[in-house]
């Protein structure tokens, strides 16, 4: 009763802000441009990539997971309503873990429906299924991160971004040791293996994705259990 209490208070408080409108026009980019290029005949090999990698995987799903997943603790942490919840006796986990849930699923509908409509118009239902697979394990990783980011330090967002453009998106394209630890890299074998139609380029392995990912999820949430237990004590993260 109480994880359920926290879980719509989060959705609540996110739904209500004015930030969960920037929710909505990536995700219908990625449906517009497929929609678009499917009408004009162009051929999946010359816009698959960009779309739904490039756009849908690089850009879409991390930036959404990041405004949620820095939402859903982050604001309270800023208007000081997160003393409310810890002046109760619950463990801390009764706490992250409802809102990592709803971080994790306002993510995975926003994000992996766009990522099944384009996939579908790109290739197959099985591509767009593996999209939709690949997105809601990248939702976990990601909002597991960037959750924890908003507790251990104030710019949880800049972090973020840094994360996204300069790890995933700089090194990752040129030094191939950064893969292993890269969500995109994970979410993009996931999708590769459920439908491997030669539209996608996996650089790590589906063990690896999978551990990895794993690793992610289970880490961060931890961690970030961990930074709440000393917010606690401390009034406030470093």
């Amino acid at each position: 009763m109480v994880t359920q209490t926290i879980a719509w208070i989060t959705t609540r408080g996110l739904f209500g802000r004015r930030r969960f409108l920037l929710l909505i026009p990536l995700p219908l980019l990625v449906v517009g441009l497929a929609i678009i290029s499917r009408a004009f005949g162009v051929a999946p090999e010359n816009w698959a990539q960009p779309v739904l990698v490039g756009l849908g995987l690089a850009v879409v799903l991390p930036v959404i997971a990041l405004i949620v997943g820095t939402g859903v603790l982050g604001s309270e942490i800023d208007d000081g309503t997160i003393v409310h919840i810890l002046t109760k006796p619950l463990p801390r986990w009764q706490i992250v873990l409802p809102k990592l849930v709803v971080a994790t699923a306002v993510t995975t509908v926003t994000v992996s429906i766009a990522l099944y409509v384009a996939g579908v118009l790109a290739d197959s239902v099985r591509l767009g299924l593996g999209l939709a697979l690949g997105g809601l394990v990248g939702s976990l990783a990601y909002s597991a991160l960037f959750l924890a980011l908003s507790l251990v330090t104030r710019r949880p967002v800049l972090l973020g971004l840094v994360y996204v453009l300069v790890w995933e998106g700089l090194l990752g394209n040129f030094v191939s040791g950064t893969r292993v630890l890269s969500v995109q890299q994970y979410v993009l074998t996931i999708a590769d293996k459920v439908a491997p139609t030669g539209l996608l380029q996996s650089k790590v392995s589906l063990p690896v994705a999978i551990i990895m990912s794993a690793i992610f999820a289970v880490g961060f949430t931890l961690l970030a259990i961990d930074r709440l237990r000393s917010f606690s004590v401390a009034g406030e993260t470093s």
